[in-house]
């Protein structure tokens, strides 16, 4: 497993803006969407692509085109979905599919209540859109649901990542045959007794969408 953290001035400032309690809904919307394109072109540094010819107004050039099949961008609900459009931004043609996992707050293990992904993967690269790697567990499920399906090639972007996170992921995919790679913006310092990041945002699904009552 690779982890990728993000180095630049701008995704600093934009996390920053983020970790701010007085930030309110619509900001954190913007800045999240902002903040994963700019994540979005370390995690596609190695997406695959072919040759190709074009003409230009002066003369024939050479250049590269997306390869076939095409990758695949997948959300999990909910907070993932704030992310969608910062990624899919970078990734017109990207397919999309979706997969629904949640935490039990008691537990923090997650289960599967939800998902719309393509039977056969084979051959596809996979972008998995998961704002927040706390205790990695969902994260973990979700690479090895795609891996079932036949995916080749694994890149997870997250806003923030926890080392226990990171570790417990690195943990439970040793026995995965697939890169995996893991493009964050920050690695924070710990997780606490209720398995949230620390500093961290808060609940990154909240801070999106507010709390449904």
């Amino acid at each position: 497993m690779r982890i990728h953290v993000a180095d630049h001035p701008l995704v600093a400032h934009k996390l920053t803006v983020l970790r701010d309690t007085t930030t309110d809904s619509p900001t954190f919307r913007r800045l999240t969407d902002e903040l994963v394109t700019l994540l979005a072109y370390e995690a596609t540094r190695d997406v695959r692509t072919e040759p190709v010819a074009v003409q230009t107004p002066v003369a024939s050039a050479r250049g590269v085109k997306l390869a076939a099949p095409k990758p695949v961008v997948v959300p999990i609900l909910r907070a993932g979905l704030g992310m969608l459009e910062g990624m899919v931004r970078l990734l017109p043609t990207a397919e999309v599919g979706f997969l629904g996992m949640v935490r039990d707050e008691h537990t923090l293990k997650a289960s599967t209540y939800a998902q719309r992904i393509p039977e056969n993967l084979s051959g596809r690269q996979c972008y998995v859109l998961d704002p927040m790697l706390a205790t990695g567990g969902t994260l973990a499920d979700a690479v090895s649901f795609l891996v079932d399906r036949g995916a080749d090639h694994i890149t997870a972007v997250c806003l923030l990542a926890a080392p226990e996170g990171l570790a417990n992921l690195e943990r439970r995919l040793a026995s995965v045959d697939v890169p995996v790679t893991i493009v964050t913006a920050a690695v924070d310092e710990h997780l606490n007794d209720h398995g949230f990041i620390v500093p961290g945002l808060g609940d990154a699904g909240d801070r999106l969408y507010g709390v449904a009552g």
